[in-house]
């Protein structure tokens, strides 16, 4: 007994084995975790960009209904409105937690009424660096937002989310 209570006092550190057991378990709580919060950012990515799709809806219905039924030409001009954010709104297209915005307008004529679409699509599609892997679609003819999975911008055609 006096033996092995001298040879507890002696003992200085890990040895190599328990040292490489506990890089094993965090290699695997690792290997685990990583994939598993780079899902979770990708969804907060595509939840944000849907919700902002729909911020951007209802800023041009509100737009159009106080300038003659047009619709603002630019991401600047619903700035100016005060209907969106001017922080997350700069650049040309702007750039919003890793996905693209892209809005086209046309204007009235005679025989057809204004017309705007966005698309949003995420700055990198594929990969382990991916930002998102949906693409969003909305027009002023639609009233939901369309979105696809595949590799594409989504278009009119694609599934209401």
């Amino acid at each position: 007994m006096k033996n092995l209570r001298r040879n507890f006092r002696n003992q200085e550190g890990f040895n190599l084995i328990e040292l490489m057991i506990v890089i094993a378990i965090i290699a695997l709580l690792i290997g685990v975790g990583v994939p598993a919060w780079q899902a979770m950012v990708r969804s907060g990515n595509e939840t944000t960009a849907a919700q902002t799709v729909s911020t951007i809806r209802t800023c041009q219905s509100s737009y159009s209904g106080k300038h003659q039924g047009r619709f603002a030409p630019n991401f600047a001009e619903l700035v100016k409105s005060g209907c969106i954010d001017a922080d997350k709104f700069k650049g040309d297209p702007p750039v919003i937690n890793g996905y693209i915005f892209t809005m086209k307008v046309d204007e009235p004529s005679g025989t057809k009424p204004a017309f705007f679409s966005i698309n949003v699509d995420p700055q990198v599609g594929e990969g382990i660096q991916a930002t998102g892997n949906r693409h969003f679609y909305f027009d002023s003819t639609l009233g939901a937002v369309k979105s696809t999975d595949e590799n594409r911008p989504a278009k009119a055609e694609d599934p209401s989310m």
